[in-house]
């Protein structure tokens, strides 16, 4: 065994052997995919055949570049993308996830805490067998790297090949274009080096410069305050307040609120955290709400168990950590510990208008198990594996439906506090960033770009409660990301040439 990896192997054979290997381990869901969505005949086959011949020949070209160029560096990167295939390969067979440039973005932003919650003793051997095994393969091989001219015809070679499989399948351009989005993201490594790449560049030009949004001025002398609470993950189908089987929703139900039927901008954190702070839809980087209201003179408060929100500018940004060391007693593990000293953080604001906004992750799977407090497992028996493909489906949707469970604790405690504020004038918004799948059409979880999202990714609940009743609020039959914007600037009196008065929520 010793004298395989120390043999010397040539550039070309190492390259054809690490195309091979990387098309048979990793790209089953691709050619899984392409079967279930082509007509069979010569012409699936063509397909077939074209994309595999392709994907080779790519595969190839790249990383005899790769290697010749960068020599023992190169011959690294080759090898530790092997590991990374493995990885991708792990998330896409075990949650049915695609990897576009927006789930590339849920990596970079997730916290060990969340992402060590995806992880089983499956995952290890995903990692060990496809990854790490080939990796040493590769890495410890002596290679000869040949000449120039080997270089040039070889690689001249495969880029024939591959422009000559384009040609052939020109007639197929319709069906590839219309599937492109899943076609690249299933393919290896390009799926996450590309969609890396897209991400990196697309948040740099976002955050290049916040956008100044027009100076707004506080219109009225009212005493107010606003509690924005952005759930995770909360599905709308899953509320017993919006019609759902199972009570879920207990203590909301004996409140005076208004549930908005919802649909989110986005299917992931980022853009749907971004989605509700906006004043109106782009990819640009406008001044969000909470930044407006801090420099038109609110007092504003952001607590938060969660991530992915646009740059913060306000002196009362708090984390989990920070509520700790002002609450000791407080348990951290949960989204309860946002509530703590929020009744004495309004009453002791010397300011007029209060906005708070606290930003749960009370939802994100897939360990929804350990979301709640044990009290709020009131749906039993419940999932506790992280491998939700292979999950029993109502252990899965009792885990999740506890998380609504305790997320109506949440919502109504908040209700509860602001009800004893009565210094002040108060609404509570409650809104999702987006939904979650449970294994509906072979999905979990969520990220599924939007023009292939299913419902329960994007429909989401929107639950509203003023101290004013619910004559205050309007009725609408549907609504979305962008009314909370527009809703906190009516109930605090904040006057501005961007309040859309058709966008708020009440009267």
């Amino acid at each position: 065994m010793v004298n395989i990896f120390k043999r010397e192997i040539g550039i070309a054979r190492l390259c054809a052997v690490v195309s091979i290997y990387t098309l048979i381990a990793y790209h089953y869901p691709l050619f899984k995919l392409v079967v279930n969505n082509i007509e069979g005949g010569v012409n699936g086959w063509i397909i077939t055949v074209g994309l595999a011949v392709l994907m080779l020949a790519t595969d190839f070209m790249m990383s005899y570049i790769f290697i010749y160029a960068l020599r023992g560096v190169g011959k690294w990167i080759v090898a530790l993308s092997l590991v990374a295939d493995a990885i991708a390969l792990y998330f896409i067979n075990t949650y049915d996830v695609l990897i576009t440039d927006s789930m590339m973005g849920n990596v970079f932003n997730t916290r060990y805490s969340e992402a060590s919650g995806f992880f089983s003793w499956i995952a290890v051997v995903y990692v060990v067998v496809l990854g790490i095994l080939p990796c040493i393969f590769v890495a410890s091989r002596r290679v000869d790297f040949g000449t120039a001219k080997h270089l040039f015809r070889r690689t001249g070679i495969a880029l024939a090949t591959m422009l000559a499989m384009v040609a052939i399948n020109i007639n197929n351009f319709t069906w590839i274009d219309r599937n492109a989005t899943q076609l690249g993201s299933l393919l290896m490594p390009w799926s996450y080096t590309v969609n890396t790449f897209r991400y990196i560049s697309a948040e740099r030009k976002r955050n290049q410069k916040e956008i100044v949004l027009p100076d707004a001025k506080i219109t009225t002398a009212s005493k107010d305050v606003v509690v924005l609470i952005i759930g995770e993950s909360a599905r709308r189908e899953n509320f017993s307040i919006y019609g759902y089987h199972k009570q879920t929703n207990p203590l909301l139900e004996g409140e005076n609120v208004v549930a908005f039927n919802a649909k989110s901008s986005a299917t992931y954190t980022t853009a749907g955290v971004k989605a509700i702070l906006d004043h109106k839809p782009s990819d640009r980087l406008y001044e969000i709400l909470p930044n407006y209201l801090y420099r038109a003179g609110v007092d504003v408060i952001w607590r938060t168990n969660n991530w992915g929100e646009p740059p913060v500018h306000i002196e009362k940004y708090q984390r989990v950590a920070d509520l700790k060391a002002l609450y000791p007693n407080a348990d951290e593990r949960y989204d309860g510990i946002l509530l703590e000293g929020l009744k004495d953080a309004i009453e002791g604001s010397s300011a007029d208008k209060v906005f708070i906004v606290l930003h749960t992750s009370t939802s994100h799977g897939p360990i929804y198990y350990s979301k709640y407090p044990s009290e709020f497992e009131h749906f039993t028996p419940v999932c506790t594996t992280v491998e939700m493909a292979k999950a029993d489906p109502a252990e899965l949707m009792n885990a999740y439906d506890n998380t609504i469970l305790y997320t109506d604790y949440l919502v109504d405690s908040v209700i509860e506090i602001l009800r004893t504020v009565e210094s002040r004038r108060a609404a509570m918004l409650f809104v999702s960033d987006h939904g979650e799948s449970l294994g509906e059409n072979n999905l979990y979880m969520h990220g599924v770009p939007m023009a292939l999202a299913p419902k329960e990714q994007v429909e989401i609940p929107f639950i509203v409660w003023s101290s004013e009743g619910t004559d205050s609020i309007k009725s609408l039959e549907e609504v979305g990301h962008y009314h909370t914007f527009h809703s906190v600037l009516d109930f605090l009196g904040v006057e501005s040439d961007i309040y859309n008065p058709e966008l708020t929520l009440f009267k």
